[in-house]
């Protein structure tokens, strides 16, 4: 989404080109069932939205760049909404707002009930596709960055096999998250971490990315990625049991199943290594499930699950990075002409935990923000020469894929909810094996490895526990690691 909207409005002054790994509509925007989160209800401000992102952010958030998401937040929305953007209204033409976790205030604008992302993605893609000055070039894989000097002047890529270089006077990495690096998640399967690979093989500045936030309700299913259970759910009132019918959540924190996504995430792994699985328990919702929740009642009803009477099998799952490539209030990285938004970059809005619908808010706004400083951006002094270079072809699929689900398994096992300085240097040992056993033109599971180990590598560093991070070993938060982040 933030690619999206930041080709649509960068065209409007530039000529702009959107490299996509696969299709434009391929990317955790149409995964969003949730919506996005605005102070635009009566009773609510952007001061009260401030206050909960940072309180959900555990200390570690940049407040300048929460200020500029709450103020400029509700004008994005808006904004999207004239582009086109069906969002839920009651009859007064009001937005319907929804309440998540840590929300102080009913402020989650949906679509379609819980469709936000995809008509976010379908209103986006239909900019795009009308703006004459957007070049899209689909199946494509970003391999490098092209670096001349300091400065990153374009990127190497692979379209549909074949060598090609990218020369911008701006390159904007717009890649999502990493979720595939682990065995369960809701990211789509292009969600591999390349951003954050390619940004830092090219010694790019990033932090945070010990900050992976696990969504606590996917569905229980052998897919990939996972079906997500929307925090909404929670939000109208289902409520979680263990396997042995118990509800576990109201002993373990004052807000219970609507406490912060951490808290969540953690008892609901700790009640399914206790009693072997965990349920949601939408059955007090009855027939207004399927109005008010119609893309995962069919989702349900498609594995054999109906809502109105059944329990609702539910595992954790890596859902979103706090982390990633640093930028500033404008989208600029640490390398001259390279930005980024959306997943990959970290604007600081999230710090250890990100407040639910922030997300797609962050998107929009940093996106805009992009797309206005790149048209003060200096054209290239000179086009470097081509490089001399091939994609390498994939020696072993089969090799392959075993790495990628290695790696799921061992980020999940070892650096995933709860983790332990020993279970942290398996993990980079065993990170390290499988890299020296990949093959030539593994390029997608090399980017894996590499953005896997940044994920253990800072939580290893890290000797406490905060946000989406949950040191076993170091079970409580310390002052003196509040307002520090583990860089490179």
């Amino acid at each position: 989404m933030a690619g999206l909207h930041t080709a649509w409005r960068a065209s409007t002054h530039s000529a702009v080109t959107v490299l996509t790994k696969r299709s434009l509509f391929d990317s955790a925007t149409a995964y969003a069932q949730g919506g996005i989160a605005a102070a635009l209800g009566a009773g609510d401000s952007p001061e009260l939205h401030r206050r909960d992102t940072l309180a959900a952010g555990a200390a570690l958030c940049d407040a300048e760049a929460v200020q500029v998401l709450v103020e400029e937040g509700p004008a994005r929305v808006r904004e999207l909404q004239t582009a086109g953007a069906e969002f839920d209204l009651a009859a007064s033409g009001a937005f319907k707002l929804g309440k998540e976790a840590a929300h102080s205030r009913h402020r989650i604008v949906h679509a379609h009930g819980d469709q936000t992302g995809a008509e976010v993605a379908r209103t986006l893609i239909g900019r795009v596709s009308e703006s004459p000055g957007i070049t899209v070039i689909e199946t494509t894989r970003v391999l490098d960055l092209i670096v001349e000097g300091d400065e990153c002047v374009g990127v190497r890529a692979s379209v549909a096999g074949r060598a090609v270089e990218i020369i911008a006077d701006v390159t904007v990495l717009a890649t999502g998250g990493c979720g595939q690096v682990y065995r369960y998640t809701t990211n789509p399967q292009v969600a591999t971490g390349d951003g954050y690979a390619v940004a830092h093989r090219a010694g790019v500045r990033l932090a945070d990315m010990e900050f992976v936030q696990f969504h606590p309700t996917a569905l229980d299913t052998p897919e990939n990625p996972l079906a997500l259970i929307s925090e909404a759910v929670r939000g109208e009132g289902a409520i979680l049991l263990n396997a042995d019918g118990e509800r576990f959540m109201p002993p373990r924190h004052r807000l219970a199943e609507l406490a912060p996504r951490d808290v969540v995430a953690r008892e609901i792994f700790r009640e399914r290594q206790r009693t072997g699985a965990v349920y949601l328990d939408a059955r007090g919702l009855g027939a207004a499930f399927t109005e008010r929740f119609p893309g995962i009642f069919a989702l349900c009803r498609g594995r054999g699950i109906d809502p109105r009477t059944d329990l609702i099998p539910v595992t954790p799952a890596a859902h979103y990075m706090m982390g990633g490539v640093v930028v500033d209030l404008v989208g600029r990285s640490s390398m001259p002409r390279l930005y980024a938004c959306g997943e990959v970059s970290r604007t600081g809005v999230h710090g250890a935990n990100r407040l639910a619908s922030n997300s797609l808010l962050e998107g929009l706004v940093f996106a805009e923000r992009v797309a206005r400083d790149v048209a003060s951006a200096p054209g290239l002094s000179a086009v470097p020469p081509v490089g001399d270079w091939r994609v390498p072809p994939l020696a072993d699929r089969g090799a392959a894929q075993v790495a990628a689900d290695s790696v799921r398994s061992l980020m999940w096992e070892s650096a995933g909810i709860a983790r332990t300085a020993k279970g942290l240097r398996h993990c980079l040992t065993q990170l390290d094996s499988i890299k020296a056993r990949l093959t030539e033109g593994a390029t997608e599971e090399t980017n894996m490895v590499q953005t896997a180990r940044l994920i253990a590598e800072a939580a290893l560093m890290r000797k406490e526990s905060r946000g989406g991070h949950y040191r076993a070993d170091f079970p409580k938060a310390k002052r003196k690691w509040q307002h520090r982040h583990i860089e490179w």
